[in-house]
């Protein structure tokens, strides 16, 4: 297994600077976003609007450093909060086998908490029908709203470990809001994953309906973040591992 790992060290060493292979992907995604790709997937039955090299990371990121609570800002059909949830179950199952004890799915305890400013009522019945509801609650309003934030915080007691996943608004005075309300609740050794930071390296323009662009978007917030907070570090070997991301420079890991 240790020569299993270090190959793929070697392999994400070389990948960084493998420029046909880093020109390949920057032109998939491209052309990618353009045709609104990420919007044909589903995560057991609900639409999530994330690229699958995404999800990948986020499962080997679940699986590596065993969150007990999953923030997210930004619901929409509410794929990703399943996503969260069914990772978080198997943790639960994957506890409980190592332990020999039997498992009661109606009483989780890992939870996914999603944030949401408008939870479109057939969307919220349907997270609620669905088999891992359990895992899951869900708090409407702005996330950068204090009483918001002061609730999340208040659920976020009492967990060892968490993780948060910044998926709403995309402006750079949003997001950066977001960063300084919910980072601090990320535990160390655990991530911090800010989707959309791609906006920065399309074209401009590629966004005329929404008031984000080339300037103003995740990866500005995170940058001017990431200067006022030696703590956290942009994991570059996710990146190296999966190519194809929305979230270039957005997988922080917190360090201390």
């Amino acid at each position: 297994m240790n020569d299993f790992q270090d190959e793929i060290r070697r392999r994400l060493h070389d990948a960084r600077t493998n420029q046909r292979l880093l020109d390949d992907a920057s032109a998939f995604t491209e052309s990618s976003v353009a045709a609104k790709y990420s919007y044909n997937f589903q995560w057991q039955g609900r639409p999530i609007i994330q690229y699958p090299q995404d999800i990948v990371a986020m499962q080997e990121l679940v699986w590596a450093t065993r969150p007990d609570l999953i923030i997210e800002t930004g619901i929409a059909h509410g794929g990703s909060l399943i996503l969260s949830a069914s990772l978080l179950a198997l943790l639960d199952y994957s506890d409980a086998i190592n332990k020999g004890e039997l498992l009661d799915p109606r009483k989780p305890r890992r939870r996914v908490l999603g944030i949401d400013i408008d939870i479109r009522e057939h969307n919220r019945e349907a997270i609620l029908a669905h088999p891992l509801a359990s895992h899951i609650d869900m708090l409407q309003g702005s996330s950068i709203e204090p009483t918001i934030v002061a609730k999340v915080q208040h659920a976020a007691r009492g967990y060892d470990r968490v993780m948060v996943c910044l998926d709403s608004n995309h402006t750079h005075a949003h997001v950066l809001a977001e960063l300084h309300s919910y980072a601090p609740l990320v535990t160390p050794g655990n991530y911090c994953i800010v989707y959309d930071t791609i906006i920065e390296d399309l074209p401009a323009g590629m966004y005329p309906d929404r008031p984000w662009d080339v300037g103003n978007n995740p990866k500005t917030a995170v940058q001017a973040f990431l200067a006022e907070h030696p703590e956290f570090a942009v994991d570059r070997d996710i990146e190296a591992k999966i190519q194809i991301t929305v979230a270039p420079g957005g997988y922080l890991r917190r360090m201390s």
